[in-house]
Formats: C-alpha cells, sequence, structure tokens
C-alpha cells in the first residue's frame, strides 16, 4: 500500500504557510523601503527649503558683504575699518548707505520672515546679535541723514560668530542635499549605466 497520499496535505499545509511567510515578508520589505524613501523624500524638501529660503542667501548676501568690505579696507589701505578719520568719513558714509546697510537690510529680512527654517531647536545668539547690530545701524544712518556724524559705527558690534555659523550651516546642508539626491541606489543606476555606454 503507497503511504504517499498521507504525506500530501502535510505539504500542501507547508507549502502553504511558506507562502503566506514569504509574501508577508514581500510587503514588509516593501512597506519598510516605502516608508525610508517617503523619509528621505521629506527631509530633502526641508533640505532644499533651508537652502533656498534661508541658508542658501544668507551665505551669499554675506560673502557679497565680506568681498564689499574687503575691498573698501584695500582701497583706504586698512585692514580694520576703524578708528574712522574725519577725511574717510564721506566714503564711509556712502559705502555704509549704498552697499552695507542694504546688504544688512535683506540678511535681517531673512533671519526675522525665515526663522523656522534654522537648523537648530533654538535661535543662534550670533543671528540674535547681527539683528541687533543692524538695529543700531538704523538709528545711526538716521543721525547721518540729519546731519550729525558725531558716531560713526553702530553702538552693537558686529557678532564675529555669524560669519562662521552662515558658512558651516550651509556647507552642511549643501552635504546633505548632495548625500539625499545620490543615495546608494542611484550611484548602483549610474555605475550600470555607465558600464553599459562603456560596452557600446
Amino acid at each position: 500500500m503507497d503511504s504517499s497520499p498521507i504525506f500530501v496535505p502535510g505539504s500542501l499545509q507547508n507549502a502553504a504557510i511558506l507562502t503566506v511567510i514569504l509574501a508577508f515578508a514581500g510587503y514588509l520589505v516593501t512597506f519598510m523601503s516605502t516608508r525610508m524613501m517617503a523619509r528621505r523624500a521629506d527631509r530633502l524638501r526641508l533640505v532644499n527649503q533651508r537652502l533656498n529660503k534661508f541658508y542658501g542667501p544668507l551665505y551669499v548676501a554675506t560673502v557679497a558683504g565680506n568681498i564689499a568690505y574687503r575691498s573698501l579696507l584695500q582701497k583706504q589701505g586698512k585692514t580694520h575699518c576703524h578708528p574712522i578719520r574725519d577725511e574717510e568719513i564721506k566714503e564711509w558714509v556712502l559705502w555704509m548707505t549704498a552697499i552695507f546697510m542694504p546688504l544688512n537690510d535683506i540678511r535681517e529680512r531673512i533671519i526675522i520672515e525665515n526663522a523656522h527654517l534654522i537648523i537648530e531647536e533654538e535661535m543662534p545668539q550670533c543671528l540674535l546679535d547681527f539683528v541687533t547690530h543692524v538695529v543700531g545701524y538704523k538709528a545711526l544712518l538716521s543721525k547721518w541723514a540729519e546731519g550729525d556724524y558725531s558716531e560713526r559705527r553702530s553702538m552693537i558690534g558686529w557678532p564675529p560668530e555669524f560669519d562662521l555659523y552662515v558658512e558651516r550651516s550651509y556647507q552642511a546642508l549643501k552635504a546633505e542635499q548632495t548625500r539625499l539626491l545620490h543615495n546608494a541606489a542611484s550611484r548602483a543606476w549610474r555605475r550600470l549605466t555607465g558600464r553599459k555606454s562603456s560596452q557600446n
């Protein structure tokens, strides 16, 4: 008597269980992969927003301001703007009103209007100090407009950490943006397509 049919239901049951396990594993892999891609897409959106609306414009305006400042110092043969001598006051006021303050206004507006995009949980002190510095110059420019040049610089000094903070934050976000855009899958795809094109 052949006993093999007795084991068929057990084999079918094992096959059914294995099919369910494989299907569940496939679903789990797909779910986790989709979730990871969604998180990466969300992170990339936030990084792009921070670069486009906050750190990118802040960085460009800061670099432009530094170039202009160094150009003025070079023209005057100085290493620091202070002290501002009597014979330099006319040129200092011109550069301050036509170049430096417009760039300061741009940076102040970026910080105030897009503060929600800062990387840190709390507002960095150097950004607050920068805004205060600009406010000090606004008061000074009002005095200059009335012909009072007794004060030549803002009473609130330039925050020394500001430039370094802007540069480091911008570079860190650019690096993260590059990493998110060029993940392992896209690198593998580029290698694959590169190999194909080299064979043609």
